[in-house]
């Protein structure tokens, strides 16, 4: 049995539009990917920065949001200062410590396990253990010497991420200033006084979802940095470990633990790297205490500070986490969760409204017809 299907001419258009439409849009989002990181963290850091700049100006005399947001935008200024300021010398002090070490370790290594030098020894591979040591030797002492130059190729890259940063503070305080400006704005839109106290309840849900996630994951991470850099602290009384790779650990921990799920394990590993250069029972030490405190944070500490912040299930999280690493990198990781939360709330609104007149001419078609007339 044949079904023959006729389409008009204006019909079959139409799809095609929509087709080459879509797949144009798709092209100019990934085109603009990096743009889009640089605001969607713009964005995120403004909300982040929404509540405390909201008290800050109604506790100045003035008044004035301008002023607020200035002076939570200079705490911040400095924080990234003293940030950088205590990470990165350590840091390439353990990386310069461990290229000119090598040699020694490699001889030492070389002459203390007699089963290895007869095994060596028997099978006459002297010459090619001897290449292997010279090279192992002379690739740490040059990687040594040639550090600064390393350092100094890499500068442009710090450049470009120096630039990006002081973009997303220059538009997230932009944003902050003209926040209730644009919000006023975009209410003056609606006709339908109902329609618009629904979408105005809809919106301060996401606001409460993205501050909610944001304040619960900076004070998970604000938790495991604390714990990291104790127990670095304690492991430096008890190893040839130095008490100042405390602070570099709490920053690296911190910071991977924004990212959710596997961020503090990323973290711990880089932690134990860095412990690893000065002895390897503190590094092993370090992996499993850290291990069991991602237990407790995993069952008590996360799900108590994010709970019902989010509403989603775990495997749409580590959907929406795996997706925003893939597409957008660390940045992508970090705000995936809440725009999926943002997502969820959307789709549960227009499911539910979605057979009531009022949604008939909804908040897109409002906005046109304001721009055309």
């Amino acid at each position: 049995m044949k079904v023959k299907i006729e389409i008009d001419t204006r019909t079959f258009v139409r799809f095609w539009l929509v087709v080459i439409g879509f797949v144009l849009g798709a092209f100019a989002i990934y085109s603009a990917r990096v743009a889009l990181i640089i605001i969607g963290a713009a964005l995120f850091f403004a909300i982040a920065l929404s509540p405390s700049v909201n008290r800050l100006a109604k506790l100045l005399p003035s008044k004035s949001r301008v002023l607020g947001t200035a002076i939570s935008f200079i705490v911040v200024v400095l924080a990234i200062g003293l940030f950088a300021f205590l990470i990165v010398p350590p840091i390439i002090d353990q990386t310069v410590k461990f290229a000119q070490t090598i040699p020694n370790l490699v001889d030492s290594a070389s002459k203390q396990y007699d089963g290895v030098n007869s095994l060596i020894n028997h099978y006459n591979l002297q010459p090619e253990f001897t290449k292997v040591v010279n090279s192992i030797k002379d690739g740490a002492t040059q990687f040594a010497s040639g550090f600064g130059t390393v350092l100094f190729n890499g500068i442009g890259s710090v450049f470009s991420v120096i630039a990006a940063t002081i973009l997303v503070l220059v538009l997230s305080f932009l944003m902050l200033v003209e926040g209730p400006t644009w919000l006023e704005r975009l209410w003056s839109v609606y006709k339908d006084k109902d329609q618009m106290e629904r979408h105005s309840q809809v919106l301060q849900r996401m606001y409460s979802v993205v501050t909610g996630y944001i304040n619960g994951q900076l004070s998970v991470a604000a938790i495991a940095s604390l714990v990291s850099g104790l127990l670095v602290f304690m492991l430096s009384l008890f190893f040839s470990v130095p008490s100042s790779l405390a602070i570099p650990a709490m920053a690296i921990v911190f910071i991977s633990s924004l990212i959710p799920m596997f961020g503090s394990t990323i973290g711990a590993i880089l932690v134990g790297v860095i412990l690893l250069l000065n002895s390897i029972t503190a590094a092993i030490v370090f992996i499993i205490i850290f291990m069991i405190y991602q237990q407790i944070e995993a069952n008590f500490i996360s799900p108590k500070i994010q709970s019902k912040k989010i509403s989603l299930s775990p495997l749409a999280v580590l959907i929406s986490v795996t997706v925003g690493i893939y597409l957008f990198g660390i940045v992508g990781g970090i705000i995936s969760i809440p725009i999926a939360g943002c997502v969820n709330i959307l789709a549960s609104d227009y499911f539910t409204n979605v057979n009531k007149p009022s949604d008939k001419k909804g908040f897109f078609k409002n906005i046109s017809d304001k721009l055309l007339q």
